[in-house]
């Protein structure tokens, strides 16, 4: 009796220390040289990187069920875009990072269709390297989320992006600590997802860009250069 009570307490004070200490880990990041590219707003697995046209299906989430640009970002987007998917785990570090320096244009929350799905198969899937990552999983275009439109520069050129923080079903909670108008640069943490989540970035392909990630690799916020 006394073994399965100090285990319990044992597993218990594991949880807890996970869940309210390590969670919120913010260990420091080297950020690349402004320029150097387009940066990773999360930290995690990339599930999917694709060309997209608006309300072109091209994210076959599961028979009857497709992911177009408009579904992830709940936004009328009527230009070509790269959109890159990254699957944080609930043991990734959950702060997010500006991609790129620019201000806010806009913050828009968007809840739940019905109820927040659970990731789980995402989840295992990269965790058995199952590719499509997204098979099964309908919490790409059901979940709530908060998209943020980022007006900046790059290479002297005026760049538009999204970043959209998915929500699990286990989640605490979405943040975004900046403002509408508010500037901030490339690699500065800008919010967070609190327990297991995914964060998909929408970036306007301008001429000469070259994605640098494929499904499968693992990423870093604010360091790892995904586009240039």
């Amino acid at each position: 009796m006394l073994i399965v009570i100090i285990g319990t307490l044992f597993f218990a004070s594991l949880y807890l220390f996970w869940r309210y200490v390590w969670f919120f880990r913010n260990p420091g990041r080297i950020i690349p040289p402004e320029g150097t590219g387009i940066l990773s707003p999360a930290d995690g697995t990339v599930v999917y990187v694709q060309h997209m046209l608006p309300r072109e299906s091209v994210i076959n989430i599961k028979r009857g069920m497709k992911a177009t640009l408009n579904d992830i970002t709940r936004e009328d987007i009527n230009r070509p875009k790269i959109l890159i998917g990254i699957f944080m785990s609930p043991f990734n570090v959950h702060y997010n990072r500006m991609p790129v320096s620019g201000k806010i244009g806009f913050i828009h929350h968007y809840p739940a269709v019905a109820k927040n799905l659970c990731m789980f198969s995402m989840h295992l899937r990269t965790v058995f390297k199952r590719a499509p990552f997204y098979t099964n999983s309908a919490h790409i275009v059901k979940n709530e989320r908060t998209v943020t439109k980022i007006d900046g520069q790059y290479r002297g050129r005026q760049l538009s992006c999204y970043v959209v923080q998915i929500a699990a079903k286990s989640v605490a909670g979405i943040d975004v600590f900046l403002s509408e108008g508010a500037t901030a640069s490339a690699g500065e943490i800008f919010g967070m997802i609190r327990i297991g989540s995914q964060v998909d970035l929408v970036v306007t392909p301008l001429e000469g860009m070259n994605i640098l990630v494929c499904p499968g690799d693992k990423v870093t916020a604010g360091q790892t250069v995904l586009l240039e």
